[in-house]
């Protein structure tokens, strides 16, 4: 299997030895109760242990690329690395971090980050579902959720030792090893990873060295506890720590960026220009003529560089800690990302009879993760300065959070006669503190802006009750009655608001102390009809209904009043209303030729009421270094419709011959949108009939897997596999004037076994596409700051190229 790809996770077992597996065997729980996967009147994509070691899913990215309708968004203000990944189903892009609109779990256990379910070891079944999950999973299912489900430890002893070696420094180093405490009443599972690789850009500044470096080290312990028949307990513990390098990342400019002889160091590659708007209001401000990139990205104009070499004055910054929310003994040394996680849940079962089984879940999450960036994005080392550290300009920044969550829920399912389904209710409270900051002078602890605390408390209660009127005919009626209590809290050290959100005056608030909440309540019900027409074919309709969480916009209270003021006229106020949608779907899912061939589609209707829309603001600030303030702000701005279609088959063609595929046409039409930045770019106000950002509205892929005997050896295999993906380019805003290119990459793979033993070589990107992997709106900067008032670039993600490697697994 293909193991050399950008992030580590999901590693799975090699391919050599899979079967080929009939998808109709495949049980999953998109409705909290374990259904066939073609009964199930749900879109839902399972990828088993074998079918992840057959496509050589070993991340999210890679799980994004074998999935139609899936995109991954790493870029955000200004950097593009794996601090901020967004999951984005259906085109349902979220346009704040906060604002996620996808859901992660494992094993059932809800996760307010995706970084856990990033760093599973061979897992034993991943499952994405798509469409509003809302009815019984809550916050954040606005556009699905996916669960990853671990191994359960037997009562027998096993292990295994894997090792691979490829290109760039690619290495991985795996084992586990699992087996009985106190017969199959006590069972235990341990496993251990590390991973790294090095970039695939060389960096063009001084100190040179890679771009897009990363290293992960993980752990899990599982125990598994079965006193009676009808009982079992599990729990799962896991550590996790990444240590990345600089992003593998570039702008696009639309000015000239230049050193201090007045040489270009970057150049504008600017092919349009609008008559743009000084404040972004209509009827308000003044006309002005923006430069900008219009059209498909171009190739980058100048090396890919940035200043990322640590000095004295740096590492001395990092290890402060006035100001801080992550510890520095947590933090980054350098320029990078540092990010360690702890995870923890528990799941109990009691089959109390043949007709109803009490399920009880809990988890703990604790993240916390920093990032050093050079903001500017570039080798600046010819713009001369007389007070940075460096000796010259650069601006470094460092952002920084932590999170903790703790969730609870307790179930019954239950059957009597023709009626089946579920009762619960759930429990999540999660924290999450911010920090940023940076300059291009001397670097101080003032320069550090720490958020206060930020908690959110979910209840919800929720039902599902299925009805067999017939044989063929069934109907689900589910819901969920949820609760969101949100609360801004002062840092630590006690905040003084300036007059704006707060009122007239200046507030004081002691350190810790609960400076506003709100509470809101939402029902969020979903229905159901399915027809079995054969065993072998079945078609659904449903109507569902999701909302995402409300927010508040706290990072902007320690800003002056001016700031508040000008983000108050932008839209942004305290309190922001949660988005909702409503969501109509149908659906067929069967077999074929004595099961030999699988397929299911869909089409759906999604419409997204008061989107969540981030807008960046640029204020006249006195008391900041630059003269200007930047802050970032959100919004209820938007109403977008959501429609496409979906499909996906596997067809074994013979013993030697199994070929899969799936496709997806993901559409979206802006009904209503607002964004002052975007105005203050392009005068246009108006976004009516564009399309949503960051995602592609085409998608594919395809795979081919040959297998078998290997000839008369006994107990020998063999498999080659070769994977397609197609992604159609994605928009870096709303008003869709500058989009990636089409995406399609190629993985080969194959391999050979003979017993426990297995040897695997690959290559990744076979034709070492260079297409960006991300895109989003940003600023051309330098010391003049004279580009810093509108978008004036784009960043770019760089994607992973061409990377062979070699994989040993042996099996005890």
């Amino acid at each position: 299997m293909a193991l050399g790809v950008a992030t580590p996770a999901l590693a799975a077992e090699p391919a050599a030895a899979a079967p080929v597996e009939d998808a109709g065997t495949i049980t999953v729980t998109a409705r909290k109760r374990s259904e066939d996967i073609l009964k199930v009147p749900v879109t839902v994509t399972a990828l088993t242990a074998e079918t992840l070691a057959q496509k050589g899913v070993v991340s999210i990215t890679s799980l994004a690329n074998s999935t139609p309708g899936i995109n991954i968004n790493d870029n955000s203000s200004g950097h593009a690395d794996r601090s901020f990944q967004q999951i984005v189903i259906r085109g349902f892009t979220p346009s704040t971090t906060l604002a996620t609109t996808t859901s992660m779990f494992v094993d059932g256990v809800a996760v307010a980050s995706p970084s856990a379910i990033m760093s599973i070891s061979d897992p034993k079944q991943v499952e994405v579902v798509k469409g509003p999950q809302s009815a019984y999973y809550g916050r954040n299912t606005f556009a699905g959720a996916i669960n990853i489900s671990t191994k359960d430890p037997t009562g027998e002893w096993h292990g295994s030792l894997l090792g691979m070696v490829g290109t760039r420094n690619n290495y991985r180093l795996q084992g586990a090893i699992e087996g009985p405490i106190f017969g199959d009443v006590l069972t235990f599972r341990v496993t251990g990873e590390r991973w790294a690789k090095n970039g695939s850009w060389v960096n063009g500044a001084a100190g040179g060295g890679t771009l897009g470096d990363q290293k992960s080290t993980t752990g899990t312990a599982t125990l598994l506890f079965k006193p009676a028949p009808n009982f079992t307990m599990k729990l799962f513990g896991m550590m996790m720590e990444d240590r990345d390098g600089p992003a593998a990342q570039a702008r696009l400019y639309a000015y000239d960026i230049k050193g201090s002889n007045g040489s270009v160091i970057a150049p504008s590659q600017a092919n349009c220009s609008f008559q743009g708007n000084t404040v972004g209001v209509q009827g308000q401000g003044k006309s002005v003529t923006n430069p900008y990139i219009c059209g498909i990205t171009p190739n980058l104009a100048y090396p890919v560089s940035a200043n990322v070499t640590a000095n004295d004055a740096i590492r001395s910054w990092l290890a402060g800690g006035t100001n801080r929310v992550v510890s520095p003994k947590e933090g980054v040394d350098g320029y990078g990302l540092r990010r360690i996680s702890h995870h923890a849940h528990t799941t109990a079962e009691w089959v109390i009879n043949p007709n109803i089984t009490a399920t009880v879940l809990a988890g703990y999450n604790r993240e916390v993760w920093t990032t050093l960036i050079d903001l500017d994005g570039l080798d600046t080392s010819a713009i001369a300065s007389s007070t940075n550290p460096k000796g010259y300009w650069d601006y470094p920044f460092l952002i920084e959070r932590k999170t903790n969550d703790w969730s609870m829920e307790g179930r019954l399912n239950y059957k009597f006669g023709r009626l089946r389904g579920v009762v619960g209710t759930s429990f999540l409270k999660a924290q999450q503190y911010q920090g940023l900051g940076g300059g291009f002078g001397p670097l101080t602890s003032s320069l550090l802006s720490p958020g206060g605390k930020s908690e959110s408390r979910t209840t919800g209660m929720f039902f599902g009750a299925t009805y067999e009127a017939t044989d063929k005919l069934s109907a689900s009626v589910e819901g969920r009655y949820q609760i969101d209590w949100l609360g801004a809290f002062a840092r630590p050290s006690g905040q003084t608001i300036q007059a704006g959100y707060l009122g007239p005056n200046a507030t004081t608030f002691a350190g810790g102390a609960l400076i506003t909440h709100a509470k809101y309540n939402n029902f969020t019900p979903r229905v159901i009809v399915n027809y079995q027409f054969n065993p072998s074919f079945m078609a659904y309709a449903s109507w569902a209904k999701g909302v995402n969480p409300a927010q508040f916009n706290t990072g902007i209270l320690s800003s002056t009043t001016v700031v508040q003021n000008a983000a108050i006229a932008a839209g942004g106020q305290l309190s922001i209303k949660p988005e909702k949608v409503t969501n109509y779907e149908l659906g067929i899912k069967g077999k074929l030729l004595d099961g030999r061939l699988r397929y299911t589609a869909a089409a759906y209707y999604a419409q997204w009421k008061d989107q969540i829309n981030a807008i960046s603001i640029i204020i006249n600030d006195p008391t900041s270094a630059t003269g200007t303030s930047f802050q970032q702000v959100s919004s209820n701005t938007g109403n977008v419709d959501l429609y496409g279609v979906e499909g996906d088959f596997s067809f074994k063609v013979n013993d030697l011959i199994t070929l899969d595929g799936a496709g997806a046409i993901n559409a979206s039409d802006i009904k209503q949108f607002v964004s002052t930045t975007l105005s203050q770019l392009t005068g246009m106000y108006n976004f009516s009939g564009k399309e949503m950002k960051n995602t592609s509205k085409y998608s594919a892929n395809m795979g081919i897997l040959l297998h078998g005997d290997l000839g008369s050896v006994a107990d020998a295999k063999w498999f080659t596999r070769f994977d397609w993906s197609y992604k159609s380019g994605m928009w870096s805003n709303e008003a869709n004037i500058l989009r990636t290119p089409d995406r399609h990459i190629f993985n080969l793979r194959g391999g050979v076994s003979k017993g426990n033993v297995s040897v695997d070589v690959f290559v990744n990107n076979l034709f070492n596409n260079h297409t960006y992997t991300s895109i989003g709106d940003n600023y051309a900067i330098d010391n003049t700051f004279a580009h810093f008032g509108f978008y004036s670039a784009a960043v770019v993600g760089l994607p992973e190229l061409r990377t062979f490697g070699l994989q040993l697994k042996v099996k005890m």
